[in-house]
């Protein structure tokens, strides 16, 4: 499931409570900022989806056989639930021993997080971030502790999966372009190494802590961008106990850079 879309913004009034076709709208914590966000249960798939919102002012949808007034449209896209995971394991790795589970992902801010322990083949994946013990003599238990260099080296082949999928689909992501709108999947064939591995670090920074990011930075060995080249549009959203939105409009800013282009082909041509 690539995408589901949901244009229901009247679920999330109580995001807790809210079931409808096996779906659950919860406020979980953002990995990367550490405040509430809202999250997606598929009980039927037993998947977790981020839920984003695309608003436009002037804007309509094509919805069935109707036409729905207003740009906002809600999208749900899968995550890796490890990411919200890391946030619980870190926290708990201050106190230096092995826990079991259950101990470690507890929030009384969002005691939604319990929901994480219930989606399938949760304990084949801790192996990419934790160091595990167990002794089934005494009990069937296993216990958890945080193991940062694993986690160094699983957040790795997410960036270079990343950056296989930007060459796949021939995306720009030079830093001195800041849209491919304009560019044809030969232009992108010039990109350098380091600059998918940096964007694809930065994508990957958006579910994790910065600090982590820092630390992934260093191992990736990517060196201090050059202060000659603009920085590229910010990627952050805004995150509150509402749907995270975009901060900003990449349609707009793109019609913007083609019009800007047009004229000045047009002055140029008039001064021949």
């Amino acid at each position: 499931m690539g995408l589901s879309s949901c244009y229901c913004p009247e679920y999330l009034k109580d995001a807790s409570k809210k079931m409808k076709n096996g779906l659950m709208f919860v406020k979980l914590v953002n990995p990367c900022s550490g405040e509430g966000a809202i999250y997606l249960f598929n009980m039927c798939l037993q998947q977790l989806f981020e839920v984003k919102v695309f608003k436009e002012k002037h804007h309509s949808w094509f919805i069935n056989q109707s036409v729905q007034s207003g740009g906002l449209l809600h999208f749900a896209t899968p995550v890796d639930p490890l990411f919200l995971l890391l946030h619980y394991l870190i926290k708990a790795d201050k106190e230096g021993k092995f826990q079991p589970l259950d101990q470690v992902v507890v929030d009384n801010v969002f005691p939604n997080c319990i929901l994480l322990l219930k989606l399938p083949g949760l304990e084949k994946l801790l192996h990419h971030v934790t160091e595990e013990k167990g002794n089934p003599e005494i009990d069937n238990k296993k216990y958890y502790k945080y193991s940062k260099e694993k986690t160094l080296k699983w957040l790795e082949k997410k960036v270079n999966q990343t950056v296989a999928a930007l060459k796949t689909n021939n995306v720009n992501v030079s830093s001195r372009v800041q849209s491919t709108a304009f560019f044809s999947g030969d232009q992108a064939s010039t990109d350098k190494e380091e600059d998918y591995i940096r964007y694809a670090h930065g994508l990957i920074s958006d579910y994790i802590p910065k600090e982590l990011s820092d630390d992934l930075s260093k191992y990736l060995k990517l060196p201090e961008p050059s202060a000659s080249l603009p920085n590229p549009p910010s990627k952050k959203i805004k995150l509150s106990d509402e749907p995270v939105e975009a901060k900003e409009d990449y349609t707009k800013f793109n019609t913007k850079d083609l019009k800007t282009e047009k004229m000045a082909a047009q002055r140029q041509k008039r001064g021949k």
